[in-house]
């Protein structure tokens, strides 16, 4: 019997990802989508914002939450968008938007300075019997840089431009080129994952 829980946001996207994340290690977790209110994310690190999400969820459902807080941080703008990426261009959250204000914010940088990380923090909350929930965060980096332009249909919000390190010279691709097992297997929120794992052990 597979244990449910909850992931604490309303984009199809993400819980697919994580869908995808989850089940390649641990197919007795059924990861299920957020249908309640969202929370008022105040915070100004990702691990504050993700503690907001999966606290909310958790006490809207009852079930065991999981919330990412992501963003993109990029070097040269002193990691920035980061906990703002999501609503860069402005809080129509639009992503084609934002991601063009990026591009334009460091068109005069070239390479090597336009070194990023794609950076996933996870939240775990855990109802407990007396009350007091059983909370973990882990937090997962995925080097890369900026490219000039965007390449690729893959992938969602900044992928397009995203271009991680480690590829053959001369063939790096953007995460929108990428498959999405290729994602899955290399992302900040598999990487994320890899140090939450023991921690569902619990569940």
């Amino acid at each position: 019997m597979q244990r449910r829980i909850v992931l604490a946001t309303h984009n199809p996207h993400k819980v697919e990802e994580f869908q995808a994340i989850v089940a390649a290690t641990r197919p007795d977790i059924e990861v299920v989508g957020y249908d309640g209110p969202e929370p008022v994310e105040d915070g100004v690190t990702f691990a504050e914002n993700a503690l907001i999400k999966a606290r909310a969820a958790a006490a809207h459902t009852g079930l065991p939450a999981l919330a990412d807080d992501s963003g993109v941080c990029v070097d040269v703008l002193g990691g920035s968008p980061g906990v703002f990426s999501a609503y860069w261009a402005g809080h129509a959250k639009d992503a084609t938007a934002n991601l063009n204000l990026l591009l334009d914010q460091i068109s005069d940088i070239a390479d090597p300075r336009r070194t990023a990380q794609f950076v996933s923090t996870i939240a775990l909350v855990v109802p407990s019997d007396d009350g007091t929930p059983v909370e973990h965060v882990v937090e997962g980096v995925w080097p890369g840089r900026i490219a000039t332009a965007p390449s690729g249909s893959g992938g969602f919000g900044y992928d397009p431009v995203f271009v991680p390190d480690g590829q053959e010279p001369g063939a790096e691709r953007s995460v929108g080129e990428w498959t999405a097992e290729e994602k899955n297997a290399a992302s900040h929120r598999s990487r994320a994952f890899v140090a939450l794992a023991p921690l569902l052990s619990s569940l």
